[in-house]
């Protein structure tokens, strides 16, 4: 049976609905890694991310209705680009609807969205072990980077 497939991207005035399928995603991707205090910040930084001027943005993927993947992303400026780019943060499509090209569309509507807004690239991080994923992003036409990432966290 054919489902119904939507990809767009969550708006300020999102639905109490939509934030909950969104919380819940986020939710089964952090299941495995994640600490309670996490789960607690997911409905937070949805909300965060959703104010007015906020440079966060989600894009969620719906089949009849029902979110079944997202990206979270940043847009940032950088003298390097020469303009905004896109760090992306979070690109997750929940298990039982993988390999079905999801996250490959997910990516070329970000992709058409930020050409749109004269974003300069989209920048991101992947286990260096997630040949599936290198593969996907290597299609779409990104390349590797040599970098080491740092984190500080207060």
């Amino acid at each position: 049976m054919y489902k119904m497939i939507e990809i767009f991207k969550v708006q300020q005035d999102a639905s109490d609905v939509l934030k909950r399928q969104l919380a819940a995603l986020f939710e089964r991707q952090l299941h495995s890694i994640a600490t309670r205090k996490a789960y607690l910040q997911v409905e937070q930084t949805i909300e965060q991310a959703l104010e007015p001027h906020s440079r966060a943005h989600f894009f969620v993927v719906q089949m009849d209705g029902e979110a079944v993947a997202f990206a979270f992303f940043n847009v940032a400026l950088s003298f390097e680009k020469g303009g905004n780019y896109i760090w992306l943060n979070e690109l997750y499509v929940d298990e039982s609807y993988r390999n079905q090209g999801i996250a490959k569309k997910l990516l070329l509507r970000i992709i058409y969205w930020a050409e749109q807004q004269k974003i300069k690239g989209i920048e991101l991080e992947t286990g260096m072990n997630n040949e599936a994923t290198k593969a996907l992003y290597n299609s779409l036409g990104f390349y590797d980077v040599v970098s080491k990432r740092y984190s500080f966290r207060f």
